[in-house]
């Protein structure tokens, strides 16, 4: 890890800034099995474990673990998972004294994980979808005092809408993560949201890119990508692409950012641990280059341990972890 990488990770925990992210929490019930089932097929998984998730919770906790001042906005339900999942985010250091209790049960996922990393996720959003947008419009006076505000699509969209325009329009920069992935975003989403980040995958489907048949990005043309990135209506993108890191589209220019070297044993929340990063790194006042620099090694480091939430860790721990490699 470069020093002023490491200097900027550390920092993180002296940042005045703060988070604000509007989204879901899930209980993950997570097998592994050697490898990933077929339509149709059964395979012999290992031993169920039931893990904290839902990527606003993870992008939320990911932040935190890293010193950064996180209040969580969304709901849960009025079963045993809920108290699971609060109590993990309470560890975790983020603020939940502003998330809805509701009736019936609470977002779940159900996960596989094979021997390489690779995973298949199902959701079903439980409490998640009762989040409406009068609960986001309650909060407005709160949302407006972050620094940056965390938004994924497992949300209703009029409640990613809403939590978008109001904080757009009172000034907090909006970091959408488009997933799980819709062919197209409404209008009024794009005009409110001021950073865009996707995987490859769904940067492929969104812009209508050919993606190379052998996964690597290096022949990409990327002049091209920033000229559809803008045309969508993003000015500033991320694009993270795996083991081959990631690209910053910024000022109609693009940057790429190394991944860093890993020996990878879960890849699930790896998007997420870089999402709350880039959050974190935002709001201590980083550029987005910056931002997405730091990301690398969180994510990097998530990738070598098991689940989501679970996966991450404080800022000395990653700085740890990569000084001894």
């Amino acid at each position: 890890m470069p020093q002023e990488v490491r200097d900027r990770l550390l920092s993180l925990e002296r940042a005045e800034g703060s988070v604000a992210v509007v989204g879901s929490m899930n209980a993950d019930y997570t097998v592994t099995s050697r490898r990933l089932p077929q339509p149709g097929e059964t395979v012999k998984g290992g031993a169920l474990r039931i893990l904290p998730g839902g990527k606003g919770a993870n992008q939320a906790a990911a932040a935190a673990r890293l010193g950064a001042n996180v209040c969580l906005y969304g709901a849960v339900g009025d079963d045993a998972n809920a108290d699971f999942l609060l109590g993990q985010l309470d560890a975790a250091g983020v603020d939940t004294s502003e998330i809805l209790h509701t009736e019936g049960a609470t977002g779940t996922t159900v996960i596989t994980v094979d021997a390489n990393g690779e995973n298949t996720i199902v959701y079903s959003p439980g409490s998640n979808g009762k989040v409406s947008a009068g609960y986001v419009q309650s909060h407005r006076d709160a949302l407006a005092e972050a620094s940056v505000l965390g938004l994924c699509l497992e949300s209703p969209m009029a409640t990613v809408i809403a939590a978008a325009e109001a904080a757009h329009a009172d000034g907090v920069t909006v970091l959408l993560n488009e997933s799980p992935f819709i062919p197209e975003l409404p209008h009024e989403l794009v005009t409110s949201t001021d950073i865009l980040l996707v995987n490859e995958h769904e940067a492929s489907q969104l812009l209508e890119l050919d993606e190379p048949c052998d996964g690597d990005w290096s022949r990409c043309d990327w002049n091209d990508v920033v000229s559809r990135v803008a045309d969508y209506g993003f000015e500033r993108a991320i694009i993270t692409l795996g083991d081959e890191g990631s690209v910053v589209v910024e000022d109609y220019r693009w940057h790429r950012v190394e991944a860093a070297k890993v020996v990878a044993k879960d890849t699930t929340g790896c998007g997420d641990a870089f999402m709350g990063t880039v959050l974190a790194g935002l709001a201590a006042g980083y550029s987005l280059l910056e931002s997405a620099q730091v990301a690398s090694y969180v994510a990097g480091y998530a990738a070598t341990r098991f689940g989501a939430q679970s996966s991450f860790g404080s800022a000395a721990d990653v700085a740890s972890y990569f000084s001894v490699m």
